[in-house]
């Protein structure tokens, strides 16, 4: 086996696409930070769902911040744990209690970077007046960064 190229048993969706020639001179990269890669994609996909769903209640709807934030949260985390478990730190652990343990972790840890949030919220949009869009933007960055550590020390450790 080529280490240039994936193995193919146990290949996901990003792997095979990854086997794709065209991307063949990417694969090292890829490889070697396939986790990291995939959770800023997921990562992204979150924060636009996110984005999208706080801007349609607030915005849109004319919500208050703080409900369409929670609201946003909601639907965002249930996104990302899906993914997050599935393709970002890959559990192989199917129990029904693994599960239900590391979905407690997660939203517990989303819960607190809910918090830093909600208090980016109130800074700068209730107190200071700030743009919505924008400081919920800002806030999704240093939440992103949170979240990941969180998961990685957290809630998806590997067991060696």
């Amino acid at each position: 086996m080529n280490k240039n190229t994936p193995d193919t048993q146990n290949k996901d969706i990003f792997d095979r696409i990854m086997s794709w020639k065209i991307f063949s001179w990417a694969w090292p990269f890829y490889k070697k930070y396939k986790e990291i890669l995939l959770y800023l994609f997921f990562g992204v996909i979150t924060m636009l769902i996110s984005i999208g769903t706080f801007t349609l209640f607030n915005v849109s709807f004319h919500m208050d911040e703080h409900l369409a934030n929670i609201l946003s949260w909601i639907i965002a985390v249930f996104v990302a744990f899906v993914t997050n478990r599935k393709w970002v730190f890959t559990d192989t652990d199917q129990s029904e209690t693994t599960y239900f343990a590391q979905m407690l972790k997660f939203y517990g840890g989303r819960l607190a970077t809910l918090g830093a949030e909600e208090l980016i919220i109130y800074i700068f949009i209730t107190l200071l007046h700030f743009n919505s869009v924008a400081v919920k933007i800002a806030a999704q960055v240093v939440v992103i960064v949170l979240n990941y550590i969180i998961s990685k020390l957290f809630i998806f450790v590997k067991k060696k």
